[in-house]
């Protein structure tokens, strides 16, 4: 499967590591599948696109995102 990088300057680059779906991504941050998908749309967090269209997260850049998310405390 060949996998491309969207920028913003329309411009495709290989991809090589991790991939993550909306629905991987959005258990992570205990959110919706569509909230992710609105993230990449507003920018917030870049994905890839694969052949047939669905969108891909680097697992490195979600995980360091994911360390800016303040934890839920669990009262005892």
């Amino acid at each position: 499967m060949s996998l491309t990088t969207s920028h913003r300057a329309g411009l495709s680059a290989p991809i090589t590591g991790q991939l993550l779906t909306p629905g991987e991504v959005a258990v992570m941050f205990r959110v919706d599948p569509k909230t992710v998908t609105r993230w990449a749309q507003a920018g917030k967090l870049s994905a890839v696109r694969t052949l047939g269209g669905h969108r891909r997260f680097h697992e490195a850049e979600v995980r360091e995102l994911l360390t800016g998310v303040p934890q839920q405390r669990a009262d005892s």
